[in-house]
């Protein structure tokens, strides 16, 4: 009896506890996003509002306008999160041991992460304006300059930036995940004659897999947040090569489309949730092998 009112008070304890994180989640997150699928899903304002189905859904897939900040948005994933994550890990690969005697060289990596967006876009325009230091050195190697962020150029650009302000985050991220690692194992393994790559393949990856789901999860939020500095250096209407899926819902705000604006965020939200629940599924199917 006394272990039943126990195990009634923790719970209750418990519950009083989440409480104001479940009542914040749900007036901040939850309803706001409910409302959103709702006016997703209706035309007209206010009071003459009507429900529309999926109809502003297929609206939204027929426009060209959409469907090229679609293109770009998955097209940048496709090809920055691979990239950062590739390189993260063979950086994280290469200075392992040394963040073990220095530790100033995780502060090292991060800087580019803290620094602010402002300063970001300042050092981009500085490299890469029409008059900025690459350009002045091609011509002054008699090479034809580039419209580096008004061209089909301002993609690369994009790319570049984000994998340099994200990736000494992602470093430290799988930094964690190594020195976790038993030193031990390797040694043995090195003593039955493993090379290094044999190694990497049957020992680092293998209880590395939650490290590397953790760090593309954060690589994937700091890629859409990636469209600061994209706004910064383009503004509401920059290259198309580098116009976006929040450029297209930033300009719908201006609009007061507030259905389109709904189908947009909606849609962004799925793309979202898709790519993670794949790479999860992906990273289980892993773990449960190795189990």
């Amino acid at each position: 009896m006394k272990k039943s009112k126990l195990a009634m008070r923790n719970a209750r304890d418990g519950y009083l506890l989440v409480m104001p994180l479940m009542l914040g989640f749900l007036l901040f997150y939850a309803i706001p996003f409910l409302i959103v699928v709702y006016n997703s899903m209706t035309k007209g304002m206010g009071y003459s509002k009507l429900f529309a189905g999926l109809e502003n859904y297929q609206d939204l897939l027929g426009n060209a306008v959409f469907r090229l900040a679609f293109g770009n948005t998955m097209k940048f994933l496709l090809i920055a999160l691979p990239l950062i994550t590739v390189l993260s890990y063979a950086i994280a690969l290469l200075i392992k041991n040394q963040t073990k005697k220095n530790g100033q060289l995780k502060s090292v990596l991060l800087l580019p992460y803290i620094m602010p967006i402002v300063g970001t876009v300042l050092l981009v325009e500085l490299l890469f304006a029409e008059a900025g230091v690459i350009n002045t050195t091609l011509y002054g190697l008699g090479l034809p300059i580039v419209d580096w962020l008004n061209s089909e150029y301002a993609f690369l650009v994009v790319v570049l930036l984000y994998i340099w302000k994200n990736f000494g985050y992602s470093v430290i991220l799988l930094l964690s995940g190594l020195i976790t690692i038993s030193e031990e194992q390797y040694k043995s393994a090195s003593l039955d004659g493993a090379n290094a790559w044999q190694m990497f393949v049957h020992i680092t990856m293998p209880q590395m897999w939650y490290s590397v789901f953790f760090a593309t999860v954060f690589s994937l939020i700091n890629a859409f947040k990636c469209f600061r500095e994209i706004f910064l250096i383009g503004g509401t209407h920059p290259n198309p090569s580098i116009y976006m899926l929040q450029h297209f819902i930033n300009n719908a705000f201006e609009k007061l489309n507030y259905a389109k604006l709904s189908v947009a965020s909606v849609l962004l939200f799925l793309i979202i949730t898709a790519v993670f629940a794949v790479f999860y599924h992906w990273v289980m199917r892993k773990e449960a092998y190795r189990g």
